[in-house]
């Protein structure tokens, strides 16, 4: 029989160990041990929630900041600014806490987890912002010097970066239906990438180069953010509830934001704004509403993300985050009058199948971890008889 931590990994559910290093004693009397259907129904709602979360919004986001820079947009300290700078629309969430996303039904221990100490969380947080925003800053040089189509390749590098980082630092196990979902994910991004007509971006050399390190530099940091806040969630914040996703949210998109503001003014770029502006093709009222849309997306994508890392994994919400790929040229269809093709559409399929492949996987843990949850219940029923 598998130990409660090897539980955990599967299902996404974290109970605290006791001091003495024994697994945790589950009251059999909980709700949710009586009845895992009414669990299993709200994790869903979660689940699902946050995977509209994530796709809408990165899409969303990935579409408006192609507006930006087609209709006359250059400012890179400015495209960095307003991927953090939109925080401030969740602390409303946070402070009446939704319930749908509360995490309640959860099986409890006997024992309390213990709170991290404010230095640690305001250290986590800092270091935290601080990656965001050299992240954030590599994607918006990758996207500036390079034609879409390489820079969308060396995005498709982020899977194999995250799938990296969840074996090492998360304990993330690899099954064919893991691997082949991947791989299908990953050529379905290069292909789309490969058949790319938007190669109209001239650079020097020198900036060309530039972007070309700077876009794997940045998938492989956001692979690594992805995994540690994975982590965070398991060994420093330990909070199964909605406010934690929030708060991982809204601290290091102020870090971030506070740096980028540092950066757009010792950069010089704030005083070549209101040129911009100006300049503009659609107008002021525009240029200011793509930029506050394009903020107010990505944190939407945000919560779905870190909502995914917290239920899930984290190389699950990179999964999800893989298929809005094939999604945004859909999109461009209706909205930029794209061309739809046979690659295209190819490469939409292949990415459905990669997902189905991971949610299958998901579907084989989560029948299994029943059943073993199942057993750990009739002995935990069977001791307290004896007792």
């Amino acid at each position: 029989m598998e130990t409660a931590r090897e539980l955990q990994l599967q299902t996404g559910e974290r109970r605290e160990p006791k001091s003495n290093g024994e697994d945790p004693v589950v009251d059999v009397d909980n709700h949710d041990l009586q009845h895992p259907r009414t669990r299993s129904y709200k994790w869903l709602i979660r689940v699902a929630a946050y995977i509209v979360f994530l796709l809408s919004g990165q899409s969303a986001a990935t579409l408006l900041g192609r507006l930006y820079y087609d209709k006359g947009g250059n400012s890179k300290w400015m495209a960095t600014f307003v991927q953090s700078a939109g925080f401030p629309i969740l602390i409303p969430l946070l402070i009446f806490n939704t319930p749908v996303f509360s995490n309640s039904n959860r099986p409890t221990s006997t024992r309390s987890p213990t709170k991290p100490k404010l230095s640690s969380l305001a250290l986590l947080y800092l270091a935290f912002g601080l990656l965001l925003t050299g992240d954030n800053l590599m994607y918006s040089y990758g996207l500036l010097y390079l034609p879409v189509s390489t820079y969308s390749i060396l995005c498709a590098t982020q899977l194999a970066f995250n799938a990296l980082f969840s074996f090492f630092l998360n304990s993330q196990k690899f099954t064919p239906f893991i691997l082949n979902s991947l791989v299908l994910l990953t050529v379905s991004a290069s292909l789309l990438a490969v058949h790319s007509d938007s190669d109209t971006t001239k650079t020097s050399r020198a900036k060309y180069v530039i972007g070309f390190l700077c876009t794997p530099g940045a998938s492989a940091t956001y692979s690594l953010y992805l995994s540690l806040a994975q982590l965070s969630f398991e060994k420093v914040i330990k909070r199964e509830t909605f406010s934690a996703v929030l708060d991982m949210q809204i601290y290091p998109s102020f870090v971030a934001t506070c740096s980028c503001v540092v950066g757009l003014f010792l950069s010089g770029e704030w005083r070549k704004l209101g040129g911009e502006m100006k300049a503009y093709e659609e107008g002021r009222v525009s240029y200011l509403m793509s930029l506050i849309w394009t903020a107010l997306t990505w944190q939407i994508s945000s919560v779905g993300l870190l909502g995914l890392i917290f239920e899930v994994s984290s190389l699950f919400s990179n999964v999800i985050s893989t298929l809005a790929l094939p999604v945004v040229p859909i999109l461009a269809v209706l909205f930029f009058h794209d061309k739809m093709d046979g690659i295209k559409v190819m490469a939409m399929i292949l990415a459905i199948w990669g997902f189905i492949s991971y949610i299958y996987q998901h579907y084989l843990d989560d029948a299994e971890s029943r059943k073993d949850e199942a057993n750990v219940t009739e002995v935990s029923g069977g001791t307290a008889e004896m007792c």
